[in-house]
């Protein structure tokens, strides 16, 4: 009966346009532009010794964790919820916790799928390495999901409407991707600012990532972080969630 859920959830996904759209391209386009400019593929000392490519490559694998789990999932179970499609739900053999499930795993699965991407164009378009030390970097990649959709639910049960979703989402969506490193990287912050940003889910990711893309294991206290958060949203989101 799950894999029935599933099934169904991957099939309403793939004809969703603008999800498949801003999860699995987006940050694979940002990255091919960004690239296209040819300053970006300079060395620079405050990076050290990185190009901009370099470093957002993280970024763009990032990217499409941040819009599933704050844009695209909330809506979507909010939308369910709204439509009263959870309670119904509830009076079948299939329990609403099924299609919960499902919708973590999907996207789950998109947003790994759009890092995939990010890290094989940035290689074969514009010569970044692969991360040098890929176990840490799975086991970091692994950790951010799980906290995305953890602060994806806690938006979804705080939020009555889709409207509201959308809007609770658009207020934490900026201020992650800025942790993340979108508009300055993480490497090129002040030192204040990046303690400061890596005691945030994805500004942590961003600096565990970075390490293992330079052959180090991810420092512990980053990946802390992340199980720190995953834990705190998931009760969270436990506590306040409704079917109806």
């Amino acid at each position: 009966m799950n894999t029935a859920v599933l099934r169904t959830e991957l099939r309403l996904f793939r004809r969703e346009p603008g999800a498949v759209f801003w999860i699995l391209l987006f940050p694979t386009l940002l990255l091919v532009i960004l690239g296209s400019v040819p300053s970006f593929r300079h060395h620079h000392a405050d990076l050290g010794g990185l190009r901009t490519i370099d470093v957002y490559v993280p970024i763009a694998v990032l990217l499409g964790m941040i819009v599933g789990g704050l844009q695209s999932m909330p809506q979507t179970l909010t939308g369910y919820r709204e439509r009263g499609i959870l309670r119904r739900m509830s009076t079948t053999p299939v329990r609403p916790s099924a299609l919960l499930f499902a919708q973590m795993l999907v996207y789950g699965a998109a947003a790994l799928l759009s890092a995939l991407c990010a890290l094989v164009v940035g290689r074969l378009a514009f010569g970044v390495r692969l991360p040098e030390q890929p176990y840490g970097y799975l086991l970091a990649l692994l950790l951010t999901v799980l906290a995305a959709l953890a602060l994806g639910a806690v938006v979804s049960a705080l939020s009555r409407t889709t409207k509201i979703a959308g809007a609770i989402g658009s207020v934490v969506f900026f201020p992650m991707m800025f942790c993340a490193g979108v508009w300055i990287p993480v490497q090129a912050m002040p030192d204040t600012l990046a303690r400061i940003v890596g005691c945030t889910p994805f500004g942590a990711a961003a600096q565990a990532l970075n390490r293992a893309a330079a052959g180090n294991w991810p420092g512990w206290t980053h990946l802390g972080v992340l199980v720190a958060w995953t834990v705190l949203l998931t009760a969270g989101a436990s506590r306040w969630f409704r079917w109806e």
